[in-house]
């Protein structure tokens, strides 16, 4: 039984690296050796008659085949990720039924060039984000507020237990420098479009505390004060001007007024 064994093993091994031995068996035995220059010669002696030129098409569909290698195995691989989102697979919301509550995400432009960025949602009569899509510049970042209605439990389901279907989905598009954002731009280049992210909802309980209710606290606190800031005008460094160039610095109006109070007092003292 021993014996048989190893046969069977020794087949098996055989069959299994036959292709990776056939080489070294033509330098061995003299019956692997003739059978294997035989069949050098007649590819030689073929080459040789061959037409010239004759070779080239086999050659040409060796490189699209080639080709289309390649295309289909970029085709397999990964796509790069532009942007960087916290939270990164879900968005929490505050279980609140009947009322419209809030979250956020913060986005993050990881790549070396800009990126837009737009928000889609599964259910966008009772969604709706702001700003629902932008153009970030490289190493940027912002934190988008979105905004849900939450419905009231059916069939008697206990709160933040009802199944939540409604999705939000990331997509994001390589832009040549700084530009305006419009929503066309993933309509005229909407191959180039990558799915970013695909979050899914969950409801979180207000009155419970919990490292995602805070840290969800702490991003919409960041955004309204992002928002606020946007909403205030720029401040006016440099100097005021009236009239035709006249500049106005800050010892000629304290001149000016206590000019005025001195003719003020004089008037009142006659």
């Amino acid at each position: 039984m021993a014996v048989e064994n190893g046969r069977v093993g020794a087949a098996v091994e055989g069959k299994g690296w036959g292709l990776c031995r056939m080489p070294f068996f033509g330098g061995g035995g003299a019956g692997g050796s003739s059978s294997l220059n035989s069949s050098s010669a007649y590819s030689l002696t073929q080459q040789q008659h061959r037409p010239t030129g004759q070779g080239q098409p086999e050659a040409r569909r060796r490189g699209s085949g080639g080709s289309s290698v390649s295309s289909v195995a970029k085709a397999l691989l990964p796509t790069r990720r532009r942007l960087r989102l916290d939270p990164t697979t879900k968005i929490y919301f505050p279980y609140e039924p009947g009322k419209q509550v809030r979250s956020a995400v913060k986005i993050k432009n990881t790549s070396k060039s800009h990126v837009a960025f737009k928000f889609q949602t599964t259910a966008p009569k009772s969604c709706f984000m702001r700003p629902p899509g932008g153009i970030l510049s490289p190493g940027e970042s912002i934190i988008a507020t979105v905004f849900k209605f939450v419905e009231p439990p059916e069939n008697n389901e206990k709160p933040l237990e009802q199944k939540c279907k409604v999705k939000f989905k990331i997509v994001s598009l390589k832009v040549e420098g700084p530009m305006e954002y419009v929503p066309e731009l993933f309509d005229e280049q909407k191959d180039h479009v990558a799915v970013e992210q695909i979050l899914r909802v969950v409801f979180l309980d207000p009155e419970r505390p919990s490292p995602q209710l805070e840290k969800l606290k702490r991003q919409l606190a960041e955004a309204d004060a992002a928002l606020e800031a946007r909403k205030k005008p720029p401040e006016d460094t440099g100097p005021r001007i009236v009239g035709e160039g006249l500049v106005i610095d800050e010892w000629k109006e304290r001149r000016e007024r206590y000019l005025a109070r001195q003719q003020v007092e004089g008037v009142d003292s006659v």
